[in-house]
C-alpha cells in the first residue's frame, strides 16, 4: 500500500547532489520532513503544493522515515521538446510510476560503448565488496589512510535506495575527493554512470572511470527479516562472484558489531557468515580486524571459522587496526550504522576499515595484481 498526503512546502531544510529536504505542511497542521529529487519535480520554492509519499514516515522506518515528494501538480517540469532525441534507452524503476530513463554507459548511443562492448577482464582489480551503505566511508577512509592518491570508484547495487542521491554520504565523499565516481547497478540510478547490472558497472570502474581498486556496496537502507536468508545484503555474495568471474580480486569485508542489540548481528554478523560463506562461490580474501580483549578473539574464531568451513575458497588475513581510528575520524562524512556512530560500535567501523587497508596495500605490494 502507499498512504498518500497532500501537503504544502514551507522552507527548504537542506540539499546536497540532486536532493533536496523541505518542511512540508499537511493540512492538520502538522509539518514533516518531505525529500525531493530535482530530476524529479525540479527545486521547489515556499507555498507550491505537493503530493507525498508518507508510508514509510507513518511506519517510524529509519533509513526511510522521511515523505517523499511524488510530484508538484499545480508546478510541473517543463517537458522535454523530443524525449525520443534523448539518448539512452535504459529504463530504471521499471514499471513504477517513477521509472526515469537513462544512458546506460555501455549502450549503443554511449561514447564508451566501444570500449565496454568486449569488455571481459578486470586484470586483478581489488573490488572491496561489504554489507551495508554504512560501510562505504570507512572502507574508505582505511584507503586513504593507506594510499590516498588512489582513484576509487563505487558500485552501488539496488538491494536499498534506488537513486543515489538519496545519499549524503556519496554526495560528501565526492565533494572531498575521496571518490572519483559513481556506478549505479540494477535498478539503482543517478550515479555519474549508468550500468545494468554489476558485472557492467565493475567493467565500466575499470575501462572507463580508470579506477585502481573498487567498492561495491547497496544503496542506504539494507532490508532484513530476521530470517537467515531473508535479507538484501546477499547480493554481496553475489557481487563476489561477479568480480572473481571477471578476474578481478573480491575482498569481502566482515560485517561486526560489539553493540548490536540482536544477537545474529553480534560478533560477525549472520550476514557476512551467508553472502560470503554460501551465496560467494569464487575465491575471495577476508581481511580480519585485530581487535583488542576478548571480543577480538570471539571475531577472529569466527572469521577462521567461515574461511575454514569454505573449503580453502575464502582466505583469511589478519590486519592490524593502529592508526585506522584517526583515520575514521577524519572522515568527511558522518560515520553512522543502524544509528550507532564510530564511538558507539567502534569495531563495526574498524573491520570495513581494515577492508580498505587491505585491498590498498595490495595495489602498493603487489603492483599489477
Amino acid at each position: 500500500m502507499i498512504q498518500w498526503r497532500s501537503a504544502v512546502i514551507v522552507a527548504t531544510r537542506s540539499g546536497w547532489a540532486g536532493s533536496r529536504e523541505y518542511a512540508a505542511q499537511l493540512p492538520s497542521g502538522e509539518t514533516v520532513r518531505a525529500l525531493g529529487y530535482v530530476d524529479v519535480v525540479g527545486e521547489l520554492a515556499p507555498g507550491t503544493r505537493v503530493l507525498l509519499n508518507t508510508t514509510a514516515l507513518e511506519r517510524g522506518l529509519g533509513t526511510g522515515g522521511l515523505a517523499i515528494i511524488v510530484a508538484a501538480p499545480d508546478d510541473l517540469p517543463e517537458p522535454l521538446a523530443d524525449v525520443r532525441a534523448v539518448p539512452g534507452h535504459l529504463v530504471k524503476a521499471r514499471y513504477t510510476p517513477s521509472q526515469t530513463m537513462v544512458l546506460g554507459v555501455d549502450e549503443q548511443d554511449s561514447e564508451h560503448h566501444a570500449a565496454l562492448a568486449e569488455a571481459d577482464d578486470l586484470a586483478g582489480l581489488p573490488v572491496v565488496v561489504a554489507d551495508l551503505h554504512s560501510a562505504l566511508p570507512a572502507v574508505l577512509a582505511g584507503v586513504h589512510e593507506t594510499a590516498p592518491d588512489l582513484r576509487v570508484a563505487y558500485v552501488m547495487t539496488d538491494g536499498g535506495a534506488l537513486p543515489i542521491a538519496f545519499s549524503r554520504t556519496v554526495a560528501g565523499l565526492r565533494d572531498a575527493g575521496w571518490l572519483a565516481a559513481s556506478v549505479t547497478v540494477g535498478q539503482a540510478y543517478g550515479g555519474d554512470l549508468e550500468a545494468v547490472n554489476v558485472h557492467t558497472g565493475l567493467l565500466a570502474a575499470r575501462h572507463v572511470v580508470g579506477a585502481d581498486l573498487v567498492v561495491v556496496t547497496q544503496g542506504p537502507g539494507n532490508l532484513g527479516t530476521g530470517t537467515r536468508w531473508g535479507f538484501s545484503g546477499t547480493s554481496a555474495g553475489e557481487a563476489v562472484n561477479a568480480a572473481g568471474v571477471l578476474h578481478g580480486r573480491p575482498v569481502c569485508a566482515l560485517r561486526v558489531s560489539e553493540a548490536d542489540p540482536r544477537q545474529r548481528h553480534r560478533g560477525l554478523s549472520h550476514h557476512s557468515s551467508t553472502a560470503y560463506g554460501r551465496v560467494a562461490l569464487v575465491p575471495a580474501d577476508v581481511p580480519v580486524p585485530l581487535l583488542p580483549g576478548p571480543f577480538g578473539q570471539r571475531v577472529r574464531a569466527e572469521a577462521r571459522a567461515l574461511c575454514e568451513g569454505s573449503g580453502g575458497r575464502l582466505s583469511p588475513y589478519d590486519v592490524s587496526c593502529d592508526g585506522l581510528d584517526a583515520a575514521l575520524r577524519e572522515s568527511p562524512v558522518r560515520l553512522s550504522t543502524m544509528g550507532r556512530g564510530h564511538d558507539d560500535d567502534r569495531a563495526s567501523f574498524l573491520a570495513s576499515a581494515v577492508a580498505g587497508r587491505f585491498a590498498a596495500r595490495l595495489l602498493l605490494e603487489e603492483p599489477g595484481t
